[in-house]
């Protein structure tokens, strides 16, 4: 019964899933029905599908994880343009041109536009008028007139793909990586939890998640690449008890970070145990990937990422939704640092080292909450740290961003849809949190009278 229920729920995801993809002229109204529908599925799915003998479970999770990255990538993106950017950035290295070296309307790669896919005029497209010695055009590719943002792992990542795509391939190859990567992720997290000892149908929290469906396979985040690598890292690391664990897992955490920088969050709950070897190879395997390009190109290697930082608000205070309704908006820079350094304090001192993912998991939750992301994608590290810890309650903070969005297409002002998006996950979180060390005390005391009463027995 319960798997007839288990793959009930994975097929109605899979239709949602698709169902999300293909209907661009879905309303505001009916896109956050879709959305609801999906993560109640996957909270009925999951939930059966823990239920069930492992033997049965992990087939049904990887399975339900594939189809789910095959009905997103059936369609081309639907709420992000940043997979254009990936397959543009993969082209020019394919070149022979640093990627940090000029902006995409660069007249030095103007030979390498395509009028029939990324320079070409759609609805979604972003145009670049002339002067500032820029070529004039229309393209696909966000923000054409600054350098990339992607750190250099990215960018190995996006000339991999691009080498082994097919000519006039479009976005089908990337999202194809991503949705590979996002398998790999759950084939990662059920060996890895096995070997510990755990529950390898946690890896249901990961595979069958509509953010990982739609954030890989559709929108082909290469956030799904820094996730993977963050748990690769951790599953070294818990077992790091020799000085070469201890250094490759160091090492692969640096490629994280040097993927997507938000890994670098983890590093408080990784500090117990071997601190120097970790950090020192971290470092080194960053430096070694970005040695290159600081070489060819000096300080633009950083590309926009301090515009971005202060597009996004971050520079004003504005983007810390959560913080500013406690502080003035010009301290909420301040308040969220505050934060982030006691969150990372607490977690260092109680990071259990056979066990980091727990600390990781609260110190890239808080991250989010802190700094209130417009991007759900970036919650795509918090879904696979829960899939390894298990604390579900977290799903809440990763789903926040899809909650934004949703309230924001129903025509709620930006500033109050975060607020509400981000605080109802740290509800969530906050609730859930009492209630289990609720529990835990009550499942003390109840033991404690017990054993009293035994030693009483014994000694009569």
């Amino acid at each position: 019964m319960k798997t007839g229920g288990a793959c009930a729920a994975a097929i109605a995801l899979c239709a949602l899933v698709w169902s999300a993809v293909h209907r661009e002229a879905l309303s505001s109204a009916d896109q956050a029905a879709v959305q609801a529908a999906a993560w109640l599925v996957f909270a009925v799915g999951a939930w059966l599908v823990r239920a069930l003998p492992v033997r049965r479970a992990v087939p049904l999770i990887l399975l339900g994880g594939v189809c789910l990255q095959l009905a997103a990538l059936s369609a081309p993106p639907r709420t992000s343009t940043d997979a254009y950017r990936y397959v543009w950035d993969g082209r020019v290295q394919s070149a022979g041109i640093d990627p940090y070296r000029y902006v995409p309307a660069a007249p030095q790669l103007a030979h390498l536009r395509d009028p029939g896919f990324l320079w070409e005029r759609t609805s979604r497209s972003w145009c670049v008028t002339p002067g500032r010695d820029l070529v004039p055009g229309c393209t696909l590719i966000n923000r054409p007139t600054v350098h990339t943002i992607y750190p250099p792992v990215a960018e190995g990542y996006f000339a991999a793909v691009h080498v082994m795509s097919p000519p006039e391939a479009r976005t089908t190859p990337i999202q194809g990586a991503a949705a590979a990567v996002a398998v790999a992720t759950g084939l990662v997290l059920v060996s890895g939890l096995s070997r510990l000892g755990r529950d390898p149908r946690l890896a249901v929290w990961w595979a069958w998640c509509p953010l990982v469906a739609l954030e890989a396979g559709n929108n082909a985040h290469v956030d799904v690449v820094a996730a993977v690598l963050t748990i690769l890292a951790l599953l070294v690391l818990a077992r790091a008890r020799s000085r070469f664990r201890a250094l490759a897992g160091g090492a692969v955490l640096g490629l994280a970070i040097a993927a997507k920088l938000f890994p670098v969050v983890v590093a408080p709950a990784v500090s117990r145990r071997r601190p120097a070897a970790v950090a020192c190879a971290a470092a080194g395997a960053i430096a070694v990937v970005y040695l290159p390009h600081v070489l060819a190109v000096g300080g633009d290697v950083l590309g926009y990422l301090p515009g971005y930082l202060k597009e996004e608000g971050y520079d004003s205070g504005s983007r810390f939704a959560l913080i500013g309704l406690v502080v003035p908006r010009a301290w909420a820079e301040a308040g969220a640092v505050a934060v982030l350094a006691v969150t990372a304090v607490l977690v260092w001192r109680t990071a259990d080292p056979d066990r980091p993912w727990r600390g990781a998991l609260m110190m890239a939750g808080v991250l989010l909450l802190v700094t209130s992301p417009a991007l759900p994608w970036y919650g795509l590290l918090v879904i696979a740290l829960v899939a390894l810890d298990g604390r579900a309650e977290w799903l809440a903070v990763g789903a926040a961003g899809y909650v934004m969005w949703a309230l924001i297409g129903l025509g709620l002002p930006g500033s109050a849809a975060t607020r509400i998006g981000y605080g109802c996950g740290a509800m969530v979180v906050i609730v859930v949190s009492l209630l289990r060390t609720r529990a835990v005390r009550e499942a003390a005391m109840a033991v404690t009278p017990s054993t009293s009463r035994s030693m009483s027995d014994s000694s009569a």
